[in-house]
């Protein structure tokens, strides 16, 4: 996929604007709101599989709940660690455009 095929898939899904065309923003969240969401839910999981954790070596805790917890952290911290790697690999492939 080039980065052409993305803006016309991206436009499409807006509302079928074309690529060279300004896109008006539809009153949804913006990107930078939608990463910090995204950590703010990490974060929550990972504090949450934290608490589970502490309350099990307390005996007061359940060994399901902390399996639970800790595989929702973990599924958590690996949607996060992919949104980076997008990230990272649409802003090189930025990069080696030429202007």
């Amino acid at each position: 996929m080039n980065p052409l095929m993305a803006a016309k898939a991206y436009a499409a899904i807006q509302g079928g604007a074309t690529p060279t065309a300004p896109v008006a923003a539809a009153g949804g969240p913006g990107f930078s709101e939608l990463l910090g969401n995204v950590m703010g839910d990490m974060t929550q999981t990972s504090k949450a599989a934290e608490t589970q954790m502490t309350a099990m070596v307390q005996g007061q805790g359940s060994l399901i709940d902390v399996v639970t917890a800790v595989s929702s952290a973990e599924a958590s911290l690996e949607t996060v660690m992919a949104v980076r790697d997008q990230v990272i690999s649409a802003y090189q492939e930025i990069m080696r455009m030429p202007i």
